[in-house]
């Protein structure tokens, strides 16, 4: 008998959580409707517009690099414009969109902080692998 109760408590719990409807936001910062029918639908009818948080001072002009480092990194495909190509590939904007506020450069490794159409964006280098920065706390 109690397995039984158990049993119907699961399937009628698992079915209340299965017919709610939820909102989720995605990549580009629309949120989504999905409905317990299998069917989706925008809640904001327009785009965001983009968080200009950069804050960039007018007449801002970009830190100068080592230029010894950049040419040792240019065999490697790792000098500032690769990495400038790549952020401005993972946020959909142009290169000269893309701007580098501040850096740590070494020959082995390099944080970067950019600018890539109004948000700001932190890249790593180990080597000559480039990949963007998370905050894990």
């Amino acid at each position: 008998m109690r397995t039984t109760f158990l049993l119907f408590l699961f399937i009628v719990s698992s079915m209340g959580f299965g017919q709610n409807n939820m909102i989720l936001k995605t990549d580009n910062g629309r949120r989504v409707l999905l409905k317990a029918d299998y069917t989706w639908e925008y809640i904001d009818t327009e785009k965001p517009l983009a968080n200009k948080s950069c804050d960039l001072p007018e007449g801002f002009v970009e830190p100068e690099l080592n230029q010894k480092i950049q040419a040792q990194l240019k065999k490697g495909r790792a000098t500032i414009d690769d990495v400038k190509q790549k952020v401005a590939k993972d946020n959909n904007c142009d290169v000269s969109e893309v701007i580098l506020m501040s850096f740590t450069e070494q020959k082995v490794k390099a944080v970067y902080h950019f600018c890539a159409n109004g948000i700001k964006v932190t890249y790593k280098r180990t080597g000559y692998s480039i990949i963007k920065g998370t905050k894990l706390f």
